[in-house]
């Protein structure tokens, strides 16, 4: 059994729901470690960084981010398609596409969302948020240019990429920006939003929008 260390709403989200398409037994220990400070401990104990999510393998061994864990279940269930199987022409798309949404898309909400954390001042963390939200606008355009017409992120085949789009496209600037901007990864959201699969995992992170 697995062990997800979670909070509703947040990146773990992303691993719930590739754990869940995997079909990997797993159980789910809740942290807010933004208003517990057992739960921020707890949390560190396991992750130094303080992030989520975290996976606790069967045998104890502690994994964090969640591209690793996103590809540790496609390698444990190849039938799960979360990723095309190395070899497969769609892989180098795959690849680039993860890397891009972990290592570019995601450190704006690091960086943006706790702005305190890293300038002093209301008047400098106030101008690296603005800052972070408009050059997330701008990566996201880039994604939208860079994708075919779908249905999916690799096109005609489903992947985690596409649990990605899901649950990132909710944070800012949110989906209305997406419908008007950025049509395709709408579409992918709204389609991934659907997967009868999913609809518990959307239900406990997201349950304001049900």
């Amino acid at each position: 059994m697995y062990t997800l260390v979670a909070c509703p709403g947040t990146g773990s989200a992303i691993a719930e729901a590739a754990l869940s398409l995997a079909g990997l037994p797993f159980t789910i220990r809740e942290a807010d470690p933004w208003n517990a400070e057992e739960d921020r401990a707890f949390l560190r104990s396991l992750n130094p960084l303080g992030q989520l999510p975290v996976l606790v393998l069967p045998d104890g061994t502690v994994m964090t981010e969640s591209a690793a864990i996103v590809l540790h279940a496609a390698e444990e269930t190849p039938a799960s398609r979360l990723a095309p199987a190395p070899g497969s022409p769609a892989r180098a798309g795959f690849l680039r596409w993860l890397e891009y949404l972990v290592a570019s898309i995601y450190p704006t909400f690091t960086f943006g969302d706790e702005p305190g954390r890293w300038v002093p001042g209301d008047e400098a963390a106030a101008a690296l948020r603005r800052r972070t939200d408009e050059y997330r606008q701008f990566l996201w355009q880039v994604m939208e240019a860079g994708i075919g017409p779908g249905p999916w992120v690799l096109g005609a085949d489903f992947s985690a990429l596409d649990i990605y789009v899901s649950v990132m496209t909710r944070w800012r600037p949110r989906r209305d920006w997406f419908k008007e901007v950025c049509p395709r990864l709408h579409g992918i959201a709204a389609a991934v939003d659907r997967m009868p699969s999913l609809a518990p995992v959307w239900a406990r992170n997201f349950p304001q929008a049900g």
